[in-house]
């Protein structure tokens, strides 16, 4: 049961990135009446409510895995993923906020890069969990295959 929880987890989550950072995300700015302030207002509150969702799912996921010594593909890519979700939580959105704040208060911010971090951390962690989930169907297929 614990293997099911740990695959929905990780395809759910795998879609929530694939569907709020490279769809959600692009296509706001291009609605109808869609202001700069306006798009990053609410880039703010579902990316704030995506980062806590991601939270309670590594966190189901993990209680799930562990205790997983990392000596398979399988655990570290879990644990890359869970440094990932860290340095997002606790690095770039706190980053990326105080620009969008700077914004909505009328201020221009300075040139950063910490968009393009987020976005190609999110793309490493969407491929990580692609491969996380097909690793773990592949292994539960290969479990009842030979049970």
């Amino acid at each position: 049961m614990k293997k099911l929880i740990t695959i929905f987890c990780v395809i759910f989550w795998a879609g929530l990135i694939g569907g709020i950072s490279f769809l959600e995300a692009p296509l706001k700015f291009q609605a109808p009446g869609i202001t700069i302030p306006l798009g990053l207002g609410i880039g703010q509150l579902v990316f704030q409510a995506l980062n806590k969702i991601e939270i309670v799912l590594v966190i189901i996921i993990l209680a799930c895995s562990l205790p997983a010594p990392l000596k398979n593909f399988h655990s570290i890519l879990l644990f890359s993923v869970t440094i990932l979700l860290m340095a997002d939580t606790f690095w770039l959105l706190p980053i990326l906020d105080e620009r969008a704040k700077l914004v909505l208060a009328g201020n221009v911010p300075i040139k950063s890069y910490h968009h393009i971090v987020y976005i190609i951390v999110d793309i490493i962690k969407f491929l990580s969990l692609i491969v996380l989930g097909f690793l773990s169907l592949k292994s539960l297929h290969h479990e009842k295959r030979y049970s």
